[in-house]
């Protein structure tokens, strides 16, 4: 027993010393700051092309607005306040500023905002019976920024 108590007394210092962590602290990373946030250049567009659903009846129609321009469709009234597009790419994104009211209702807006063309539901309408986005906006010739034909 006391060769078993002196092995254990002989042992215990070696593995205490075989468990000492040395701790070196690490250098801070370098904060990496742009020092102007990048933001994408954008042009005016004369008007835009809105797409509107009736949940109801199931029926889609194309409203052709110009800057300004109000359209009714249903119990819907469409403002378009101004559409604007990337500059280094016409026919990658469209951004309009839309007010929705609802006729029958002396309330504010239903909607007021933009909304981007390739992600409809970051801004979207809220309302029982409609769904309304933006789909392009249109050049002066027109035609939609992404070519397609203004319908006369």
């Amino acid at each position: 027993m006391r060769h078993a108590i002196a092995l254990f007394l002989f042992f215990v210092p070696v593995l205490a010393s075989a468990q000492t962590i040395e701790i070196t602290p690490l250098e801070p990373i370098p904060q990496i700051q742009d020092p102007e946030p990048r933001m994408p250049r954008v042009s005016q567009a004369p008007g835009a092309v809105v797409r509107v659903l009736d949940r109801v009846s199931g029926e889609v129609r194309d409203l052709e607005l110009d800057n300004g321009e109000d359209a009714r469709i249903g119990r819907l009234e469409v403002s378009l306040a101004e559409c604007r597009y990337p500059t280094a790419d016409p026919s990658s994104d469209a951004y309009a500023y839309l007010t929705v009211r609802d006729q029958d209702a002396a309330e504010p807006p239903v909607f007021a905002g933009w909304m981007i063309a390739s992600s409809p539901a970051l801004n979207a309408l809220d309302h029982v019976r409609y769904d309304v986005w933006v789909l392009r906006c249109a050049n002066t010739a027109g035609e939609g920024v992404s070519g397609a034909v203004k319908s006369p």
